[in-house]
């Protein structure tokens, strides 16, 4: 029986995997060339990693320019243990593509991308529109919405933020997110640093930390000065780390959420 549009078709392997056909064409470059162009990807979970990868059939990726990996790694990719480097004009990339064990996707091959492994292909496209770190997830949801919320910020007791014009981002899996305008953050306060990060969902983001700040740990806030259309409403807006800092909205204090940042929130010594 076909799905209905609004039905999902995610299927589940003996080896933990989670994987869903996708009708987005999707390509893969490396500098010019071009090493993957798919129009049947399939999305891949893998088990405890939040964000999905791709995979592609075989016939829809260039595996001319796939070699047996000389050094593959082990503990990788649940289970994988077929790996390629990928070498083109002299140049080789070490376990940059693998396959997974998991009958339902044999035939499909996986790619690294670089800007979230540091290895892999560097360009990635779903139709016309560049992607970044990983696939969009399609169970995935971002909103960001302007509110009068009276939202206010403390770290170690001292307010470091008071507005009532935020913008409230929600995203699945994650905290809600309380976007300030600028002029309603003590900005003195913070120090601007070398760090970035990059979301597929809202676009790089640039990150600030409190001014010789043994309260707080570094990057404790950031802003996207160019962020995606979908949340142009967060635009120089700047954000905090609810997991380390102590904010409070109409009057009520929110408990600081255990998430996957938690663990790189520490204060510096």
């Amino acid at each position: 029986m076909p799905l209905f549009p609004t039905e999902r078709s995610v299927r589940t392997t003996p080896e933990g995997l989670l994987w869903e056909p996708s009708e987005r064409w999707v390509r893969g470059r490396k500098g010019d060339v071009t090493v993957v162009d798919s129009r049947h990807p399939v999305l891949v979970w893998e088990p405890d990693v939040p964000v999905p990868l791709y995979a592609f059939p075989r016939e829809e990726v260039r595996t001319d320019l796939l070699r047996p990996a000389k050094n593959p790694p082990t503990g990788r990719h649940t289970g994988s243990r077929i790996f390629y480097d990928l070498e083109f004009d002299g140049d080789l990339l070490e376990n940059a593509a693998w396959t997974f064990p998991a009958d339902d996707l044999a035939g499909h091959i996986a790619f690294e991308w670089f800007r979230r492994a540091g290895r892999g292909l560097d360009h990635w496209y779903e139709e016309e529109e560049e992607i970044f770190i990983h696939p969009r997830d399609p169970h995935q949801r971002v909103d960001a919405l302007p509110s009068s919320r009276h939202v206010r910020v403390e770290i170690g007791g001292t307010v470091v933020a008071d507005t009532h014009r935020p913008v409230l981002l929600f995203e699945t899996g994650l905290p809600t997110r309380y976007y300030i305008p600028r002029e309603d953050v003590r900005l003195g306060l913070f120090e601007p640093t070398d760090h970035s990060t990059g979301c597929p969902y809202k676009g790089t983001a640039r990150y600030w930390s409190l001014r010789g700040g043994a309260v707080a740990p570094p990057n404790i806030v950031w802003s996207y000065p160019d962020p995606l259309p979908e949340v142009a409403a967060i635009k120089g807006r700047l954000a905090f780390f609810n997991e380390a800092v102590d904010i409070t909205v109409d009057g009520e204090s929110l408990e600081r959420p255990v998430t996957p940042f938690s663990r790189m929130l520490r204060p510096r010594a």
